[in-house]
């Protein structure tokens, strides 16, 4: 199977466009040469994509399945040509949950006025090694140490844990919780990417139901629907107010470390002044 990135785009033009006529105008390519890349993109996948009719398009149950990996697939693209092109003119700082937290911006800030020469872009990629694995980071923020031999890691600060509820919950009237008021309560955890792991509590003293979540807007919605608790870094409270969830500390849990990790055959030009920067404002009061 040959898919190329004409199929691609010319599929997600007519979803976009809402038609194949406007989608040739926005790719700039004749309204046949679109119809034969979308004929061309089904046969390769063997499966409609698109409902046509004389004045509508709409997706097929396939090709609502299709859309958000083709829209990720360009998007791929995208990043890889700007990052060839560049060369050492781009940082890629990658994550998978909720980057710097509350440093993010001015870490931004900074970057720009110290760095003009070398443009920052954050990645989110929710992977272990949030992007560095797929090739989408120079440098990742990861919250669990990398255990491969292929990455170098650097603690750069600590952060409060925080409890996630839903906000109508009694415990939500508190300013705080503790880990044996969350042991007592179904889990939510992102195993693959989040933070917490059951050993912060007692063996003892662990919550019995656990809720496997894929990443934070999952992890979240599983909460503000009431069906779990969660715990996380307090980066997540300032990345992701939600109506209905509700942050409390977690005042006797360890502090979480956050690391940066790279390739280690592979470290950006610019390594040394990202460990600065970022260790320096999780040094700032």
């Amino acid at each position: 199977m040959n898919i190329d990135l004409r199929q691609l785009r010319s599929f997600v033009a007519i979803i976009d466009e809402g038609s194949f006529t406007d989608a040739a105008i926005e790719l700039r390519m004749s309204q046949a040469a679109v119809s034969r890349n979308l004929a061309a993109l089904e046969a390769g996948l063997g499966s409609r994509l698109v409902h046509r009719t004389t004045r509508t398009v709409e997706l097929t149950p396939a090709g609502e399945r299709a859309l958000p990996h083709a829209r990720r697939a360009i998007a791929s693209v995208g990043e890889l040509e700007r990052s060839v092109r560049a060369g050492n003119n781009v940082l890629t700082l990658g994550y998978a949950w909720s980057a710097l937290g509350a440093h993010t911006v001015e870490f931004q800030r900074r970057w720009a006025a110290a760095s003009p020469e070398t443009e920052l872009q954050l990645v989110r990629t929710n992977s272990p090694t949030a992007g560095l694995a797929e090739g989408r980071a120079q440098v990742s923020v990861v919250r669990r140490p990398l255990t491969s031999g292929e990455y170098e890691v650097a603690v750069v600060g600590l952060e409060r844990r925080y409890c996630a509820m839903a906000s109508d919950h009694p415990l939500a009237r508190r300013r705080s919780v503790t880990l044996a008021d969350l042991a007592t309560t179904p889990l939510a955890i992102d195993s693959r990417t989040g933070s917490t792991v059951l050993d912060l509590w007692p063996a003892s003293a662990r919550p019995e139901t656990v809720i496997d979540t894929n990443d934070v807007d999952d992890w979240l919605a599983v909460i503000s629907s009431a069906r779990a608790f969660g715990m996380t870094s307090e980066a997540t409270v300032h990345q992701y107010r939600r109506p209905g969830v509700s942050y409390r500390l977690v005042r006797d849990a360890p502090r979480l470390a956050v690391y940066l990790a790279w390739s280690r055959t592979d470290p950006p030009a610019q390594l040394t002044s990202v460990l600065e920067l970022v260790s320096e404002l999780y040094r700032t009061p």
